[in-house]
């Protein structure tokens, strides 16, 4: 007879089987608000059909066992041979084949592509946010490759296909690809004009051997990688004498031999432990140019721009997917004599969480909807925005996820929660792509050297301009802020923060409802606040933001 301590009462259900795009109504709203109407029944449904994989029994499942066994570095076969393969799980393939299915390494050519693309990744990163690195730098690619159009002619049709192979053979002989990015070195991490790897140009124009290392390359099972190293050519002063330049690696050769890439280690990292970050070394290593000599970091800050905007919406999907948790447990969970998301002290808790999420939500989707556009001010637009976006709500996703977890209590401190998994995960956003500091410098380059940057960013804040005291106040104190230039350099952080809880606001401000709008600008640029999430004023309508976030089953 089972003993009665064994009945188990006041349990929440899982949060599965819902449909993550549906039940997000801030990104269901920005989807409708930047897509254009001939196209926005198709997006619907196909982020609905992704959105209810990605709440899937099925796709949790791949999720946890990418992460509970992690790729495995093979640098030789079974007879001595040099093969550099990495091993992953099958629930890693089926999470990345969804994926590229669902069109998430294609944004560039389809109209809304963007804006569909990035809620597609905002939906799916829910399920697995390893995986979604492999995603990005393919996607982000295109950029960097258009500057040599017979590149790009070969190409971007791989980088865009909807078809996913796993397994080394020659590009031409697959359905579609995936690529990466190889740019940090030992001494110089981000100062990448201190990379050390040479390029020496072989008989055939366009064509290099490389050689040297890169400290960090990540999802080195892809095939083919923009790297960065110093060529002689350029006319510009590099390490050794050479000048940064861009190049095309490919892992496997037309010929079906192997490209050298010697893969030392895989890393040992924190969190992102489904994905393979790798230590490289290049010896004679075959490269094609991808742009002028010299010309390197140039060409490939396309590829880190999109990335970085990834980082964003990274970023927001685990805040998002923590939020979720945190109020569908609390709407389940009863203590002192009622549910935990009617009581007024976590209700404040969530609610402050909510803003949190739906402010980064919003913002990712409108740099997505920039990229749509492509015009010249949405373009200097997004010169300050997005490092501007980048520096500030890659760094909210580890708070937001600390607190969603506290929410839980206990039972969010076990790994079969899945929180502990987004916890370690949070903190990478802000370190990929360029940490705190180097988006902060970023934006400080763009403010004195592209003034059309600013005026496009402050046109865009100035269309909210009236309809909130606070936010009127904050775009004030900003423009005073941007007219002190001494000292700029230790106060950049500063201003980056600003910039970015300021256009936060006045999107808010235009979009959100009124609810939401009128917390955020009190909160987040009033002042009406503590330091801790759950000190929101208490006669805002917390209740109303709460289930507005709400993900209902």
């Amino acid at each position: 007879m089972a003993a009665s301590t064994h009945t188990v009462t006041n349990q929440p259900p899982l949060l599965v089987g819902y449909d993550v795009f549906s039940a997000d109504r801030a990104l269901r709203e920005a989807v409708d608000r930047h897509v254009v109407p001939e196209v926005r029944d198709e997006a619907h449904g196909e982020l609905s059909e992704l959105g209810r994989a990605a709440g899937s029994a099925q796709a949790q499942t791949w999720g946890a066992q990418a992460n509970e066994c992690p790729p495995r570095l093979r640098t030789h076969d079974r007879y001595g041979n040099r093969i550099d393969e990495v091993d992953f799980h099958p629930a890693w393939h089926r999470l990345l084949g969804h994926a590229v299915s669902a069109g998430l390494v294609n944004a560039w050519g389809r109209p809304g592509g963007h804006v569909r693309r990035a809620a597609g990744f905002l939906v799916w990163t829910q399920a697995e946010a390893g995986h979604a690195c492999p995603l990005s730098m393919t996607h982000a690619a295109v950029p960097a490759l258009r500057t040599d159009p017979l590149l790009a002619a070969e190409w971007e049709p791989r980088l865009t296909s909807a078809v996913y192979e796993e397994g080394l053979r020659p590009a031409g002989l697959k359905g579609g690809v995936l690529f990466g990015m190889g740019m940090t070195e030992k001494q110089g991490g981000s100062d990448v004009r201190s990379n050390t790897t040479r390029a020496e140009p072989l008989a055939q124009d366009g064509e290099y051997a490389l050689t040297g290392h890169k400290w960090f390359c990540s999802a080195p099972m892809s095939d083919g990688f923009l790297v960065l190293a110093q060529a002689p050519g350029g006319g510009g002063p590099g390490a050794e004498g050479g000048a940064p330049t861009c190049f095309l690696v490919p892992r496997v050769l037309e010929d079906g031999s192997r490209n050298v890439f010697r893969i030392q280690r895989l890393k040992d990292k924190l969190g992102n432990r489904s994905n393979a970050s790798a230590e490289v070394e290049f010896e004679g290593t075959w490269a094609r140019r991808v742009g002028e000599e010299g010309r390197g970091v140039r060409t490939i800050l396309g590829m880190v721009a999109a990335t970085r905007l990834d980082c964003v919406l990274g970023s927001a999907a685990m805040m998002r997917q923590a939020v979720a948790q945190a109020i569908h447990h609390a709407a389940y969970r009863g203590a002192f004599g009622g549910l935990l998301i009617d009581k007024p002290l976590m209700r404040n808790v969530l609610a402050d969480l909510a803003l949190e999420s739906e402010a980064a939500t919003t913002l990712g989707l409108r740099l997505a909807a920039a990229y749509d556009a492509d015009t010249d001010d949405e373009r200097a637009f997004l010169r300050l925005a997005v490092p501007a976006a980048k520096y500030w709500v890659t760094k909210r996703c580890t708070p937001v996820v600390a607190e969603a977890l506290e929410c839980l209590g206990g039972n969010g401190y076990v790994e079969e929660s899945g929180m502990p998994r987004l916890l370690r995960e949070a903190p990478l956003n802000s370190i990929w792509e360029g940490s705190g500091n180097v988006q902060a410098l970023d934006l400080l380059r763009a403010l004195q050297r592209e003034p059309r940057a600013l005026n496009a960013f402050l046109q865009e804040v100035g269309r909210a301009r009236g309809a909130d005291h606070r936010l009127d106040a904050a775009i004030k104190d900003l423009l005073t802020e941007l007219a002190d230039l001494d000292g700029i350099e230790a106060r950049v952080r500063r201003l980056a923060e600003r910039m970015a809880l300021v256009l936060q606001g006045s999107l808010l401000v235009r979009w959100a409802p009124s609810e939401v709008s009128d917390a955020f600008c009190a909160s987040r640029l009033g002042g009406d606040r503590g330091s801790a999430f759950g000190t929101l004023p208490h006669t805002l309508p917390l209740a109303a933001i709460v289930e507005r976030a709400r993900a209902v089953v």
